[in-house]
């Protein structure tokens, strides 16, 4: 059998009725662009997590960089982030001409390590930004403490986490702003790009606001130099529909990764769980030494794997100018040469995730 990293198709089997009827009443209205379904979600999603506001943008990389601009991030400045990540929290602070600060990750979460960012604080240092990373949420309570200590703006990167949660509250509503991606293959995907921030200060909900559409308020009057960041009409539909299935997706990703674990602890590293957080396993990546070997038993079996991330941002070509060394970030290293991500998604069977279990059980013992 082949079996993807996420199956798409599955997913839109079974809402394919729902999907079709929005997508008809949209193209019938005419109304394309941050129309009465972009407004709905946006209270749905701020609904959700129990905050006061959500601004639908055009994807999660936007939501991070208008964010960033919504707190007067600028040249001259520095932001935290984490070296292991997709890149799109460090581009965001680069396009503000602020520096991105990069810090060590927690062995057993993969998330920035807390200990590792205050050591890394100047007066320069404007926010941090903790990415939840495959799902996994980031000690909050100590980057929150600390950005109270010195005066410092948080900003979730939620891209990969959705509906986590992080000592019972939902991940994105505990700092200044939590940041939404909606790219297709995330635990809530458009079929498209899509973002959104939200948040609970009504002054970083106005300037996203405005920011995202050419900064206007009535048709071209422009306070300022914005951006076209739209969420529109249709991805916004799909999105509704599937929010309301959001838990139990989310449910059956962790079903999934509860037999991975079950069946690979004694050979591989397997995703940790913590009794105060809810891991959405956006992901589940595994650790291990024989990671190639592995890797090759799922291709030679039709079973997809992905490395997230082979290169961490301090030694990616773009930030080579921050001077970075290999060995500064020890944790992010090591897991880049060690981390492999299974398929995982709602739609998988159980029968097909064991099935993916005892290729790795074979390759490795």
């Amino acid at each position: 059998m082949t079996i993807p990293m996420v199956d798409l198709r599955a997913q839109y089997k079974a809402l394919k009725t729902e999907i079709e009827d929005a997508l008809r009443e949209i193209l019938e209205s005419g109304h394309f662009i941050l129309g009465p379904n972009v407004e709905a979600l946006e209270r749905e999603i701020a609904h959700y997590h129990g905050v006061k506001y959500a601004v639908g943008l055009a994807s999660g990389t936007d939501a991070l960089h208008l964010s960033l601009k919504a707190i007067e991030a600028k040249e001259g400045d520095e932001i935290i982030t984490t070296t292991f990540t997709f890149i799109a929290a460090a581009e965001a602070i680069a396009y503000t001409g602020a520096t991105p600060v990069f810090a060590d990750i927690d062995r057993d979460t993969l998330n920035i390590d807390p200990s590792q960012i205050e050591k890394r604080i100047t007066p320069k240092t404007k926010a941090i930004i903790p990415v939840h990373l495959f799902g996994q949420p980031v000690a909050l309570d100590e980057i929150m403490h600390i950005a109270k200590r010195y005066n410092l703006r948080v900003i979730e990167d939620c891209a990969q986490a959705f509906g986590a949660e992080y000592k019972g509250v939902k991940v994105g509503s505990i700092g200044d702003a939590g940041c939404f991606s909606f790219y297709p293959s995330k635990n809530l995907g458009a079929y498209g790009d899509g973002g959104m921030v939200i948040t609970n200060n009504p002054e970083i909900y106005e300037k996203v606001k405005l920011l995202r559409n050419h900064s206007t308020m009535t048709p071209y009057r422009h306070s300022s130099i914005g951006y076209n960041s739209r969420l529109d009409e249709i991805q916004a539909a799909i999105l509704r529909i599937k929010l309301r299935h959001i838990d139990s997706y989310n449910q059956k990703r962790r079903e999934v990764a509860r037999l991975y674990t079950t069946m690979l602890k004694d050979v591989v590293e397997c995703p940790k769980e913590f009794p105060d957080r809810v891991h959405v396993y956006h992901q589940y990546t595994i650790r291990s030494s024989q990671r190639m070997k592995i890797q090759n038993a799922l291709k030679a079996n039709d079973i997809s794997s992905v490395l997230y991330y082979p290169l961490p941002l301090h030694l990616q070509e773009a930030f080579r100018h921050l001077g970075y060394r290999e060995d500064d970030f020890p944790h992010a290293l090591s897991a880049s040469r060690e981390v492999l991500s299974l398929p995982i998604y709602p739609e998988l069977e159980l029968e097909q995730a064991e099935f993916i279990a005892r290729t790795i059980l074979k390759a490795v013992t």
